[in-house]
């Protein structure tokens, strides 16, 4: 995950361009998930597995918004002035939490698999130790996937250019073979795979939601299909780039690497807008409680939602498929939940 590349055009098209959307991600992106973490901190008591895999999403993508200021810096003065430990260290970080926001939407999609299919298992196996178990083993594996950004990240490479001296933070890949494993490693461990997972759960979600009759499965269905075209349209670009890097490189195409370059830093801005859509989506999905509970809607839509998408809905398909053989007794009504008691989101 780039934004940096190998020579500077000043500010030009492509770097307008790039810097616009940068912006924009971080205006709307940076705020809006800070605000989710301090609804799930400080407005929610009893806080659900659910929550924590929907706090732990929204710091990832907070951190990774965190980074946008120095990448605009670096797109507006043609230069980067941080010092070669902040360039490889923040290309790091970069990808430790595009990993980590990707594989924890794998794992919100996988549980509402799992809760839709099987929705006492799920709620056996739903506990906060496993969960922190499972994030704990989430995070290290995006800390272990972003290695390789390390060693491909130059010390800067200083050169003259209408008599200043410019500083560039470089991709550096000892020869092509490193080249052609870092972007497959990035598009197959942070797209592909993801993406087949997350088309596979929710395609099966969606059925069983209309199967089931839930009350509200048309607006679900719909969030649901909303998440799944964001996550493709804002990340294949970036991937696409990638393997037309790929391609020039075994093809031998100056033409397609050329191209290629040129496109990887404004592709990479976009690809931050995934990181600032989900709290759009939340608000949203929560329009209905803006004006009854303020700045606490977010509390009460992952209540409605609960209610709308989870327990009773599950009830009810469980009811359904077995012959009333299950009582909803082993399902917690959630009318006897309180508002700050998050449930599962509509979004997750």
């Amino acid at each position: 995950m780039s934004l940096t590349s190998t020579t500077s055009s000043g500010l030009g098209t492509g770097n307008i361009i790039g810097i616009t959307i940068l912006v924009v991600a971080f205006v709307f992106g940076f705020p809006g998930n800070l605000f989710v973490v301090w609804t799930i901190i400080f407005r929610i008591t009893r806080r659900s597995v659910t929550c924590l895999m929907v706090l732990n999403l929204s710091i990832a993508d907070a951190l990774l918004l965190l980074t946008a200021p120095l990448f605009l810096r670096f797109l507006a003065a043609g230069t980067w002035e941080f010092g070669p430990v902040v360039c490889k260290l923040i290309h790091y970080l970069g990808c430790v939490n595009m990993y980590a926001s990707i594989f924890l939407i794998c794992i919100m999609s996988l549980d509402r698999y799992v809760a839709v299919n099987w929705p006492l298992i799920s709620q056996q196996l739903r506990t906060k130790k496993s969960m922190m178990k499972i994030l704990l083993g989430l995070w290290s594996l995006a800390f272990l996937f972003a290695i390789p950004m390390l060693f491909y990240r130059k010390d800067l490479q200083p050169y003259l250019h209408k008599g200043l001296t410019i500083y560039i933070c470089m991709p550096y890949h000892p020869s092509s073979n490193h080249k052609i494993f870092q972007y497959l490693m990035e598009s197959i461990s942070a797209f592909f795979l993801p993406f087949i997972l997350i088309v596979f759960c929710y395609t099966n979600v969606g059925r069983k939601l209309q199967d089931a009759r839930f009350k509200k499965k048309q607006r679900t269905s719909r969030l649901i299909l909303i998440i799944v075209v964001a996550f493709t349209v804002f990340w294949l670009p970036y991937h696409i780039v990638n393997m037309m890097q790929v391609s020039g490189i075994l093809n031998n195409s100056t033409r397609i690497l050329k191209a290629a370059e040129t496109m990887k830093p404004n592709v990479t801005a976009f690809a931050f807008l995934s990181s600032s859509i989900n709290p759009i989506l939340y608000v949203f999905a929560g329009s209905s409680f803006i004006r009854s509970a303020g700045v606490n809607f977010m509390a009460k839509l992952f209540v409605a939602s609960n209610s709308d998408g989870s327990s009773r809905g599950f009830s009810r398909a469980t009811k359904i498929s077995r012959n009333d053989s299950v009582e909803m007794t082993k399902i917690p009504d959630t009318n006897s939940i309180k508002d700050k008691t998050c449930g599962k989101p509509m979004l997750s």
